[in-house]
């Protein structure tokens, strides 16, 4: 089916979502997991279901009388998800989040537990002034702190897009004081942002390293032993000892933290780390230099 023919509303393709993930993780799909997660009626479960089968994946699933519910047939092909463990993952995630809140919630999943750590704090209204400016093309007058610059000092940024990089959220943008593109890190926003009444100059289109798309090899660390390298292999469904991952070139940094890679060349405990960057030549024009000081590294200045 083409994606121009998908349902439009978002409602359906969540439950159109959470249809496929519960059946290709768990293996029984059935009206209850619709109706408890969406807080709908059965009918309108069977129809999503239904709906589902007969407009986006013909033969996905079959239903199972002994396990009264349906189950993923021999052909089953993702349609709206990627059939990743990580969309499974997500869900229950998302629902251990929730249930912390709504300790009666039932949405008919596992019992599972997920390790948060805690994440970078905002302001909303610093997140609030950011997407007025990103959505209205303006420039956007603020006070932000640094590491090397613990002082609030004011900044003039055009911020294009908001980024989720593991523990922290930051704004890729045109600073006007450093005349390049950036990260801010939105817990180092002093006080509320202003809007300017000046029109950005600066777009997502300028920023080189933002479009700029590179291929990141990793591959168990070489000096562990040959069937442990299989080990860490099979872990991370590697092919030929390998893990081909595309990044854009300005968050190269963050996908190697999130990896547990550092940026700078390191021989540290391979039974520790366990990856090692594989083509770090090619990608060193988006790593931190030998000499450049630790503060600096994190790429949030």
């Amino acid at each position: 089916m083409k994606k121009t023919d998908w349902p439009i509303r978002w409602d359906l393709l969540l439950r159109y979502r959470l249809i496929e993930i519960i059946a290709l993780w768990e293996g029984r799909l059935t009206t209850n997991h619709i109706c408890h997660g969406f807080g709908i009626g059965r009918q309108q479960a069977s129809k999503d279901i239904n709906t589902y089968l007969r407009e986006l994946a013909p033969g996905n699933l079959v239903y199972d009388r002994h396990l009264k519910g349906y189950v993923p047939s021999a052909s089953f092909r993702p349609v709206v998800t990627k059939g990743l463990p990580g969309e499974y993952i997500d869900l229950l995630s998302r629902y251990d989040a929730l249930s912390q809140t709504f300790e009666s919630l039932d949405i008919s999943l596992p019992n599972s537990t997920m390790i948060n750590a805690p994440c970078c704090s905002a302001d909303p209204a610093v997140v609030r002034a950011i997407i007025a400016a990103t959505r209205q093309n303006r420039q956007l007058d603020a006070d932000y702190v640094s590491l090397i610059r613990p002082e609030p000092t004011p900044v003039t940024i055009e911020p294009h897009t908001l980024v989720c990089s593991g523990q922290r959220w930051h704004v890729r943008a045109w600073c006007e004081q450093r005349q390049g593109f950036h990260d801010f890190a939105l817990s180092r926003f002093r006080g509320t942002p202003e809007v300017s009444s000046e029109r950005s100059r600066h777009t997502s289109s300028q920023d080189d390293d933002w479009n700029r798309m590179v291929t990141v090899e990793l591959r168990p660390d070489q000096r562990l032993s040959q069937s442990q390298r299989a080990i860490i292999a099979a872990d991370f469904g590697m092919k030929d000892q390998r893990l081909i991952l595309d990044s854009r070139a300005a968050l190269v940094e963050y996908l190697l933290a999130l990896m547990g890679i550092p940026p700078r060349e390191s021989r540290g405990d391979p039974m520790v780390h366990q990856l090692e960057l594989a083509n770090r030549e090619n990608l060193s024009p988006w790593l931190p230099a030998r000499n450049t000081p630790a503060v600096e590294v994190a790429g949030l200045h």
